[in-house]
C-alpha cells in the first residue's frame, strides 16, 4: 500500500529521519528483559530498528491504516502487532507478568498520559525510552527549584533515573510539528520500591502540585493534617522547593500523623 497520511486526531508527525531513528534505538541497553513494546509505530521508521536487535518487539498501533501498512511491510511483526490504544488496553493479555521495555515516537497529545500509564507497570518495566514535544521530556528530568519541575517530574523520578538525551529539530518530521521534540531515556532504580506508603505519595504529590504557587501548609489543608504537623517547618515550603527525596519524608511524616 501507499504510505500512510498522518492524522491530525491522532497526533501523528511521522519521523523521516533514519540516522534520528536508530538513535532512538539505540538509547535502550537491552538488560532486565527479553521483550520492548513500541507505542506509535506508524510506518515503522523507528520498528525496523528494533527488530535488528536481539529481542523479541511488539507494537501497538490503534490507527488501523498504520496497522495495515505494517501488516504488509514487516513481515517479522506477525503476530506481534496489537492494534489497542495503549493507554485502554491490559498489556499483560501480551506480556503476562513478563519484563518489557516501552520505547516509542509518541504522539504528543497524548504523550504525559503514557508515561503515567507506563508508572502503572513499573513493577515490569525496567526502561522506557523515546521522543516527547521537547518541553515536556525536559519537565519529565527536571530537578527541584524549576518552574517546569511538577508532577511528572516527581513521580518518574521516584521509580526511575531520568536523563534527557537528545533534542531533535521540527524539520525531520512529516508534517513538521510546531515545537521541537526531546529523546529521554528512564532507566528503574535498583530499589524502586517507596518506603513510605505509594498510594498516598501519589495523592500528595498530585494535591500539593494542584495549588503550586502555595505552600504546603495551604495547598495539604483536604488531606486534615493535625496541628501539630503544620507547624513542621517543611510545609512552609511549596512543591517545587521539594526534591523526590523529601517528598518521600512528607509522605512518612503525614502517615505517622495517622492519614
Amino acid at each position: 500500500m501507499e504510505k500512510v497520511k498522518a492524522k491530525k486526531h491522532l497526533g501523528q508527525h511521522f519521523l523521516k529521519d533514519e540516522s534520528i531513528a536508530k538513535d532512538i534505538a539505540d538509547t535502550l541497553n537491552l538488560e532486565g528483559y527479553d521483550d520492548v513494546l513500541e507505542i506509535g509505530p506508524g510506518m515503522g521508521v523507528l520498528t525496523k530498528y528494533l527488530l535488528d536487535k536481539p529481542i523479541i518487539t511488539y507494537v501497538i498501533e490503534i490507527d488501523t491504516e498504520s496497522v495495515t501498512y505494517l501488516e504488509e511491510n514487516y513481515p517479522k511483526l506477525k503476530d506481534k502487532i496489537i492494534s489497542k490504544d495503549f493507554l485502554k488496553y491490559n498489556i499483560n493479555e501480551i506480556f503476562e507478568g513478563k519484563q518489557f521495555a516501552i520505547i516509542g515516537n509518541f504522539p504528543y497529545n497524548i504523550s504525559t498520559q503514557i508515561v503515567f500509564r507506563a508508572l502503572e507497570y513499573r513493577n515490569q518495566i525496567p526502561e522506557f525510552a523515546g521522543m516527547f514535544q521537547k518541553e515536556v521530556a525536559e519537565r519529565i528530568c527536571e530537578k527541584k527549584g524549576s518552574k517546569t519541575y511538577g508532577i511528572l517530574s516527581v513521580l518518574a523520578q521516584a521509580f526511575y533515573d531520568a536523563e534527557y538525551l537528545f533534542t531533535v529539530d521540527e524539520n525531520v518530521f512529516i508534517p513538521p510539528p510546531k515545537v521541537k521534540s526531546g529523546v529521554l531515556r528512564l532507566r528503574r532504580k535498583e530499589n524502586y520500591s517507596l518506603p513510605c506508603g505509594e498510594k498516598l505519595f501519589f495523592t500528595i504529590v498530585k494535591t500539593a502540585f494542584q495549588q503550586r504557587r502555595k505552600t504546603l501548609r495551604n495547598s495539604l489543608k483536604t488531606l486534615n493534617l493535625s496541628d501539630n504537623l503544620r507547624e513542621d517547618s517543611i510545609f512552609d515550603l511549596r512543591p517545587e522547593q521539594l526534591s523526590v527525596e523529601q517528598f518521600i519524608g512528607l509522605t512518612k511524616k503525614i502517615e505517622a500523623d495517622g492519614v
